[in-house]
């Protein structure tokens, strides 16, 4: 600790991104990346954009880009905000609509960035146990709170919550801002931005690093009502006005533009994920019904540590979370097909 930081910067417990080791031939199943490409459009227009303009700051507001979310998800450009990636969305979220001196409810299992942002924030936070199934209880979100979060599909489970369950959370909490975070949605789910509507208290945000396969441009976006969306612009205008830049901007654009690349690699993952959740339940594992582009699975009689790093010693690698009730699950990305053979083959030796 340095004299110079300032006082809360002592207490802080930062978020612990997913490990990015530098192996050779390393099959890397550990942090959700998309195991195919993104759309040749994708790489066409960054390349088009590689020129003198990058002398010039990019559009401030990503007009371009909110115009073609807007015309994707039939809203209005008033209702789109973006980010540098879903979690810079996601803290201005804690920052501009989450501070009203009470706690903020998400599963206790989750994305382990929420916590992170109320430390950051000085927000209270107050997990909400899921079932012994790990699904939501959506009567655990219908009490006083500043706020709520969950993602749909939920990470690191997978399993997904009904949209009637989300209207439920909705029409508990009318004087509170429900956020449904959708990194996974594409992979099985279905997304809460046709409630958008109906419901003023719901945001609704997304991320093209999954199933866009741009985990390495950053882009994040949010939809809900107008009102949501000034409160973020007004944050995002106090902190950085240029979140998203030139190429970012573009690759985003042609991402939306290319359905087929979309769909066909979207349902390339989920063909794979069922693949390997047969698979898996073959050699003995307990595999949570997933709508993502991961499965959570436990084995019936090894320790998902242990396993964990014996797959390590064959060059896979999953993630393991050491936090109580899933400490004997791994978390496998889905990969290519000769990726989840290599992982199966790794198990078929170590069990």
């Amino acid at each position: 600790m340095s004299r110079f930081w300032s006082p809360f910067v002592k207490d802080l417990v930062p978020y612990v991104p997913g490990e990015q080791p530098k192996v050779e031939n390393l099959v890397k199943l550990n942090t959700n990346e998309n195991p195919y490409g993104p759309s040749p459009l994708v790489v066409d227009a960054i390349q088009a954009e590689l020129n003198d303009s990058l002398r010039l700051y990019p559009a401030p507001n990503a007009d371009a880009l909110k115009d073609e979310i807007a015309r994707y998800y039939g809203v209005q450009q008033s209702q789109v905000f973006v980010g540098n990636g879903s979690d810079e969305v996601l803290a201005h979220i804690f920052h501009g609509l989450f501070q009203h001196g009470k706690p903020v409810l998400f599963p206790d299992i989750t994305y382990s960035f929420y916590p992170v942002y109320c430390g950051l924030y000085g927000i209270e936070a107050a997990p909400q146990p899921l079932r012994d199934d790990f699904t939501i209880d959506t009567a655990d979100y219908a009490k006083p709170n500043g706020g709520i979060i969950f993602p749909n599909p939920n990470a690191p489970t997978g399993v997904g919550l009904p949209l009637a369950g989300i209207e439920a959370i909705l029409a508990a909490n009318p004087d509170s801002v429900v956020v449904v975070d959708e990194a996974y949605v594409d992979f099985g789910g279905e997304t809460a931005i046709a409630l958008v509507e109906r419901y003023p208290n719901l945001l609704v945000t997304q991320t093209l690093s999954k199933s866009r396969s741009l985990a390495g441009l950053r882009v994040g976006l949010a939809v809900g009502h107008a009102d949501l969306i000034e409160a973020l612009e007004r944050i995002k205008n106090s902190f950085n006005s240029y979140p998203l830049d030139r190429l970012a901007i573009v690759g985003a654009v042609a991402a939306f533009k290319d359905q087929g690349w979309f769909d066909q690699t979207r349902q390339a993952v989920i063909r794979s994920r069922e693949a390997l959740s047969a698979a898996l339940g073959e050699r003995g594992f307990e595999v949570l019904p997933s709508q993502a582009n991961f499965v959570f699975a436990r084995h019936g009689n090894r320790d998902a540590a242990g396993l964990a790093q014996g797959l390590r010693e064959h060059k896979v690698i999953v993630r393991h979370f050491k936090q109580p009730r899933i400490d004997q699950f791994l978390r496998i990305t889905i990969g290519t097909e000769a990726q989840n053979a290599a992982l199966l083959a790794a198990l078929d030796t170590l069990l």
